[in-house]
């Protein structure tokens, strides 16, 4: 029997329920600025490896899936989150050590911030997200004294945007809230285009 994680409160009617298929507080913070209500569902489904771009939309379509099938009669919000520099992928970082590599990978150049973002109701609408960033060049120093303040090793890259990596981007290109792990924008844009209507 699953259990309902948060709810945060009832949608304007039972076909406008919305459920956020993720654990991440961070998506919950995100969503809570577009749509104050709604319920959290983490789900229960393996991921798989994340090689390219297109992956972490098959993994987002993976999430929804398994909550349209617990909660037929809502609107399913679900997606992942890759960080990728010249084809590599930089994921959660198994440890201290992985994550100082990744962040030395990422100084001083471009990478692009891929979320793979599906809404499931009645009607499915997808979208592949791109923001690019580019870091500053990083020294040892600023590397380690980051790692030393910050929880990295459950996000992508190895950094959060909206924490103290914020001093790390010269420049963003295309949706901030993309980088933090959920792009408002298209989200709003897809809500709507599967009859979301505001309370």
């Amino acid at each position: 029997m699953i259990s309902m994680p948060p709810d945060y409160g009832k949608s304007p009617s039972t076909g406008q329920r919305l459920i956020l298929a993720s654990g991440s507080p961070r998506r919950v913070e995100l969503l809570r600025l577009l749509v104050p209500e709604f319920a959290v569902l983490p789900p229960e489904v393996e991921e798989g490896a994340i090689a390219s771009p297109a992956d972490l939309l098959r993994a987002a379509r993976r999430k929804a899936a398994w909550a349209r099938e617990r909660v037929p009669e809502g609107i399913v919000v679900a997606a992942d989150t890759g960080v990728f520099r010249d084809g590599v992928p930089y994921g959660k970082p198994r440890d201290l050590a992985e994550a100082r590599a990744f962040l030395r990978a990422l100084s001083g150049g471009w990478h692009s911030v891929f979320t793979g973002l599906v809404v499931a109701g009645r009607e499915r609408r997808e979208a592949l997200v791109e923001t690019r960033v580019l870091f500053k060049p990083l020294d040892e120093a600023e590397i380690a004294d980051y790692l030393a303040r910050e929880e990295v090793l459950d996000k992508a890259g190895a950094y959060a945007i909206q924490g103290r990596a914020a001093a790390f981007a010269l420049r963003i290109e295309g949706e901030y809230t993309n980088v933090v792990g959920l792009p408002l924008a298209t989200l709003d844009r897809l809500l709507r285009e599967v009859g979301w209507r505001r309370g």
